[in-house]
């Protein structure tokens, strides 16, 4: 294993160039065959995962979820609060920012991104919740690529650009996380269900997010900085990659929703339509109901 390991890194250090220093020894990062080998297991867990639960009674996994979900939120604002503040105090530059002229701002910011990557790792969890409860539609492509991609990625940020411009894209996930999964952990209870309004923006907000990310990454490209250029399009490209997946996701589960309950109240065929009842409908199922209890 550490002939391997060598191998990866003096390849990785051919072609990204030298790593930075002030990450060398840290938790998961000195080597990346164990994001790796995560990286795999998770995939793995994935496909076999819902196998093993075919026959299988769902779980509840009720407290855990609030348990779990309550843990991530206080995380993410946590990071949110923290790379806020350093960004504050290193002065950080909006349209291109380097990775060594904050101060110690910059060590700030390259410790809460460790535990941004490191709750990429723990997030793994959400897709596991899924197939616990066998709730396998949600285990759809994108969100698959999205945990699959997202651990790997950061593992190179944080050994190459743990800082500088690296910052943004972080910040506003946090603040995302804060809002989703204070979602699920009220999702959880199912007497807080019908006060819960504010999924469809979440994912408004994760597609805002994007588009702020594209904007302020391509900043640096036209108003360069020392802030290696490689990282730059690479994530601009990713994040096109999210807006065509998560503009998708929008599609398919909004907007085809609210079309087809238009074409049920065409139809007649929709019970209640905005909190009022369709009588014939109504009127239909009881005598519907009636034969059938005599029977």
């Amino acid at each position: 294993m550490e002939i391997l390991d060598k191998t990866i890194n003096s390849y990785f250090d051919v072609w990204l160039g030298p790593r930075d220093p002030r990450v060398k020894g840290w938790l998961l990062l000195e080597n990346y065959t164990p994001t790796f080998i995560f990286s795999v297991l998770y995939l793995l867990i994935v496909w076999l995962g819902p196998k093993y639960m075919r026959n299988k009674q769902p779980f509840s996994c009720r407290g855990i979820l609030v348990v779990y979900n309550l843990g991530l939120t206080l995380l993410s604002l946590y990071m949110f609060y923290e790379l806020v503040t350093g960004v504050w105090e290193g002065g950080y530059n909006f349209f291109c920012q380097d990775t060594h002229s904050g101060g110690e701002a910059d060590m700030k910011i390259v410790r809460v991104l460790w535990w941004y990557y490191f709750s990429k790792l723990i997030e793994f969890m959400d897709t596991f919740f899924f197939i616990l409860r066998k709730n396998n539609h949600q285990i759809t492509v994108l969100h698959v690529y999205h945990h699959a991609t997202m651990l790997n990625i950061w593992w190179f940020v944080m050994n190459w650009v743990p800082c500088g411009h690296s910052y943004f894209g972080a910040t506003l996930n946090s603040f995302i996380h804060v809002l989703m999964y204070s979602y699920y952990g009220l999702s959880a209870v199912p007497a807080m269900r019908p006060y819960l309004w504010w999924k469809k923006y979440i994912t408004q907000g994760q597609l805002t997010q994007f588009v702020l990310t594209i904007f302020q990454t391509s900043c640096g490209i036209v108003w360069p900085c020392a802030f290696p250029q490689g990282w730059l399009y690479f994530q601009i490209s990713y994040m096109i990659s999210l807006i065509i997946l998560f503009t998708n996701f929008y599609i398919q589960t909004y907007n085809k929703k609210s079309s087809s309950r238009r074409k049920e109240y065409q139809n007649g065929s929709t019970a209640t339509v905005n909190g009022y009842t369709n009588s014939t409908f109504s009127l239909e199922n009881n005598v519907k109901q009636r034969k059938q209890r005599k029977d």
